[in-house]
């Protein structure tokens, strides 16, 4: 018999603020993200510098996320989230001002990092409201696709108006949009409820312990499953963003096809997110990712077997799109429920931090495969590698199976 939908958390009587939160926050990154490598072009920067300025937005992302998930269960997740946004505000205007490289990589350093500590906030904050349910965390990454399929088109015509100052003040301005988002939208509750009187410095500061029963989470199979799961998407995602485009340009495709690609698996992503919750109900929700991202590392590693025929291109990236909409609300929702209502900003910094390292190491060893053996197959070493990663996951879904009680026995205890 079907499993009927959950009744809607206390904290979701009003959901529209907190998906109005989800479409600016991840558009508020993106924006940024449009920007920075055209403000460089512009100042005559070179391609290696315009890609240090791009990478460098995530490096303290990769050691004080997991920090930052800590503060905003310990002290409330609306109240750090806030701080992030405000400082990315009052550092858009900064960016005209400086045109020099080295100051204008420390001011990226920074913005990046408030950037994305204010996107976890987000993503904390829809997990502790929702209670972990994937159906209400699903229309939040629909509503969050929306946001970043708009970002880069607003940042590119106000930078085609008038240039960075217009792009950055409009950047500030959307600040503002999710700050009012944020103010409206409920709190939920933190661990240590404290005045800003009451909290100290040394509260503020990275502790050693914090890290370890952060990383300790990974002993939960659920836990392990899914941060495992991610590193593959990842992984998918940086063969998309390299080796793809190298590829599809290879065999004579344009930019607008190309981008058109790229919009199709962001459109269908979005759609696909709203069929999580009912996915969950459906069958197991662990074996359910897994499949799912076997099958997007298979869609993307049979580019080259497709002929280079647009029509067998597109519908791989709409299934890609489907299937990733569905699995990434599924993660979200299996690690709030693992880990409890007062460890959600750990598991967002954990996922966080391993996400970043990902992104930072593998489209380096993805351009020594392709510069080895060339693109074509470079395709098939990274899908065999990526398959043979799948095998410890399916030892984990089974443990994290076996482990689990059974409903029936649970009852009868």
């Amino acid at each position: 018999m079907r499993e009927e939908a959950p009744a809607r958390p206390s904290g979701l009587d009003h959901p529209a603020t907190i998906y109005v939160v989800g479409l600016f926050g991840m558009g508020y990154t993106d924006f940024y993200i449009f920007v920075i490598p055209l403000y460089g072009l512009s100042l005559g920067m070179s391609a290696s510098e315009v890609g240090i300025l791009v990478g460098g937005r995530s490096l303290l992302a990769v050691f004080f996320s997991i920090h930052i998930g800590v503060l905003m269960d310990r002290f409330g997740t609306r109240r750090v989230t806030l701080f992030f946004v405000w400082s990315a505000i009052v550092l858009a205007p900064v960016f005209p001002l400086v045109p020099w490289f080295w100051p204008l990589l420390l001011l990226q350093l920074i913005n990046g990092g408030a950037l994305s500590f204010a996107w976890s906030g987000a993503q904390t904050l829809i997990a502790q409201l929702a209670e972990g349910e994937a159906e209400y965390i699903g229309r939040f990454s629909f509503f969050a696709r929306i946001g970043t399929t708009a970002a880069p088109i607003v940042a590119g015509l106000a930078w085609d108006f008038g240039g960075a100052w217009p792009a950055y003040m409009l950047g500030a301005l959307w600040g503002v949009v999710l700050t009012i988002a944020l103010l409206i939208a409920p709190e939920a509750e933190a661990r240590e409820v404290r005045t800003p009187g009451r909290v100290r410095l040394r509260d503020m500061l990275p502790r050693l312990s914090d890290y370890m029963n952060c990383f300790a989470l990974m002993a939960i199979p659920a836990v392990a499953t899914s941060m495992a799961i991610i590193f593959l998407r990842t992984a998918t995602n940086g063969v998309q963003s390299s080796l793809y485009v190298v590829y599809l340009n290879g065999i004579g495709l344009t930019g607008t096809t190309i981008g058109l690609l790229f919009a199709a698996i962001e459109i269908f992503a979005g759609l696909g997110s709203l069929f999580a919750g009912r996915a969950m109900r459906l069958g197991d929700p662990q074996k359910t990712m897994l499949s799912g991202t076997v099958a997007s590392i298979v869609l993307i590693c049979v580019t080259p077997f497709l002929g280079g025929i647009y029509a067998l291109l597109l519908v791989a990236q709409i299934l890609r799109g489907w299937l990733q909409g569905v699995v990434q609300p599924m993660m979200f929702s299996i690690q709030a429920k693992a880990v409890g209502p007062y460890r959600q900003g750990a598991v967002v910094g954990l996922r966080q931090t391993m996400n970043r390292l990902a992104a930072i190491v593998i489209p380096p060893v993805m351009g020594v495969i392709a510069d080895g053996w060339g693109a074509t197959a470079s395709f098939v070493i990274l899908g065999i590698f990526l398959m043979l990663l799948c095998a410890p996951i399916v030892r984990l879904t089974r443990r994290d199976t076996q482990l689990r009680p059974v409903p029936g026995e649970q009852a009868s205890d």
